[in-house]
């Protein structure tokens, strides 16, 4: 069955339509989101977010437009607000380690301090891709959106620029900001990966 078919059944009650959907959609969200977030505390619990607005939504959803864009749109702001949150908690966190005399400034520094090596796998492709998840993890998070959307996901541009809400011209400028950034990021790790 298409999307509509589950989405017009699940809506008329039927819980294995909604069953459905998720498993046709649950690998590609869930890999967008690992891309997009890298870290699977917040994956899990975004990816059971962005279901659930889905399973809550079954009255408002305008069953005439595609299921996949608007599916990845509830993704990628869940996991925006999940970041937000993320990074409001570390700042808390930090503050009060500044504030406590158990930690010294060493302790704080160490903290900061991130790991630049890689892991060595068995197999070229495992670190290449790696390689990539990292460098893509770091990049800010409009441009990061942007490159799995039309990547890895392969959404058009007039798809991506309707989930995002920004004009065509825009999603094709972040693009190209993107892979620019994408490119940079990419050869200095190279740089740092052949200094260790």
């Amino acid at each position: 069955m298409n999307d509509r078919e589950l989405l017009e059944r699940y809506a008329a009650g039927e819980e294995d339509a909604f069953q459905q959907l998720v498993s046709q959609y649950k690998d590609s969200v869930y890999g967008f989101l690992r891309r997009f977030l890298s870290r699977s505390d917040l994956v899990e619990d975004v990816f059971q977010e962005t279901f659930m607005q889905l399973y809550v939504s079954r009255d408002t959803f305008d069953q005439s437009r595609p299921l996949r864009p608007w599916l990845f749109t509830i993704a990628a702001n869940k996991a925006k607000d999940a970041l937000r949150r993320m990074q409001r908690n570390e700042s808390a966190h930090l503050s009060n380690m500044f504030d406590s005399d158990e930690h010294s400034i060493d302790d704080v520094l160490n903290t900061l301090d991130c790991d630049t090596r890689m892991p060595y796998d068995d197999l070229i492709k495992d670190e290449t891709a790696d390689s990539v998840k990292k460098v893509i993890s770091k990049m800010p998070t409009k441009l990061r959106e942007i490159i799995l959307l039309a990547y890895f996901h392969k959404f058009s541009y007039a798809e991506i620029a309707e989930m995002l809400r920004i004009p065509v011209g825009t999603v094709k400028s972040r693009l190209h900001t993107a892979v620019g950034r994408f490119a940079e990021d990419w050869q200095a790790a190279l740089l740092c990966e052949a200094r260790n």
